[in-house]
């Protein structure tokens, strides 16, 4: 069974995390990614994570986001490599970037340069402002963007001040944004038969995200704070709780799980108490009803706990780590984790966040070494082998 992208051939000049992240979505259901990169290759080839692997030029981070995509050395700077940009333009269905606004046009490769060669083309540019608007010549980095965007303003405790997420999470839902606008431009051009420019701004990205937020004070006039670890329902029982051996998040939303995890923990009392007989007077009374709660799961570690609960019907989660999660048995009974055997030895990485009935996301082979499929990709453009050498000679490729 074929994948939704077989067939889609994409020229990926994105680096970092955005970018990547968008290609590499659609080389899981089968879209040809060619990654263009500098000679030296990315930065985020050498990750100081691990010096190993920095070394390889296959840094962690790196192996993460460009799974199934191939490699592609052009030096930019130079009219010959343009002259290649061009080719291949002429012979894809996408190309994406993430340079500020105006790089690839003083290069001779932007948007209008590649559709008047193409213009069944789809251009995706992703920038942390979008291409037009006062601050679109500012760069975009994920900690500016949740900075901005409001995210920090509602993560976090009082005590200790605005966080940031633990991970770019702004980084990647633009890199999810981008993916669906190319997979929609592509849908789009099988009615039209016309190519477009995709424009992806991280700030506007994130804000899709934060939609309740932003409609919460344009509709209601609320105005957000930070909310610790309390769940958007704002339910006293939808928090995080210390337990025997650490904490516990609640997810106790509605009245029904509220009585199932009272009774599993022994404080059948409590339902009678008119201190906590409605969500109201529960959040009038939140101290009170936090000390019961948390002198009965004080009793037992806090994943025997969770067993217990989620068993009683009072949906919950200890905490776990990610080098838990990854062998989770609902994981593992799904495939979720894509699993390679390398010349490194297997290799586990997260693949897609959905599953398709026929030909859904797979990752086939590893992120390339760098320039690994320069010839190959070079040769698919007629150039012969002494061709190549002399490309390579002249420091082209």
């Amino acid at each position: 069974m074929t994948r939704p992208f077989e067939g889609v051939k994409i020229l990926d000049f994105t680096q970092v995390l955005a970018g990547p992240y968008a290609s590499y979505q659609l080389a899981l259901l089968g879209a040809d990614v060619i990654k263009v990169e500098r000679r030296e290759g990315e930065d985020m080839r050498r990750t100081p994570l691990s010096r190993e692997w920095a070394e390889r030029g296959l840094a962690p981070a790196f192996q993460a986001i460009n799974g199934n995509k191939r490699s592609l050395t052009l030096d930019l700077q130079k009219p010959e490599a343009i002259a290649i940009v061009k080719k291949l333009a002429s012979q894809v269905d996408v190309v994406m970037e993430n340079f500020r606004p105006g790089v690839m046009d003083k290069l001779g490769i932007g948007y209008e340069a590649l559709s008047a060669i193409n213009p069944k083309l789809i251009y995706c540019a992703v920038s942390g402002f979008g291409q037009t608007g006062p601050d679109r010549l500012r760069p975009g980095y994920d900690g500016k963007m949740q900075a901005l965007s409001g995210i920090m303003a509602i993560t976090g405790h009082a005590e200790t001040g605005p966080t940031r997420a633990g991970f770019a999470v702004c980084d990647v839902l633009s890199g999810a944004t981008a993916a669906f606008g190319v997979s929609s431009a592509l849908y789009q051009r099988d009615r039209t038969g016309k190519g477009q420019l995709i424009d992806v701004s991280m700030l506007e990205a994130t804000l899709a995200f934060l939609s309740g937020q932003i409609a919460d004070w344009s509709v209601a006039g609320h105005r957000q704070t930070l909310s610790g670890n309390q769940a958007v329902s704002r339910k006293t029982t939808a928090n995080l709780f210390k337990a025997g051996d650490g904490h516990i998040l609640l997810a106790v939303n509605n009245e029904k799980q509220y009585r199932a995890l009272m009774s599993a923990l022994g404080r059948e009392d409590t339902l009678s108490d008119p201190r906590f007989a409605d969500w109201f007077s529960r959040n009038e009374n939140e101290g009170a009803l936090r000390a019961i709660i948390e002198e009965a799961l004080a009793k037992r570690p806090a994943r025997e706990w969770e067993t217990i609960l989620e068993d009683a019907g009072a949906p919950c989660a200890s905490i776990w780590k990610v080098e838990e999660v990854i062998d989770h048995p609902q994981l593992k009974a799904r495939g979720a984790i894509q699993e390679l055997d390398t010349q490194y030895g297997r290799l586990r990485f997260a693949g897609s966040g959905f599953k398709l009935a026929h030909g859904g996301g797979k990752l086939d082979r590893m992120a390339p070494e760098l320039g690994a499929d320069t010839d190959a990709v070079l040769g698919e453009l007629g150039f012969d082998a002494a061709e190549i050498a002399g490309l390579r000679a002249r420091e082209i490729v």
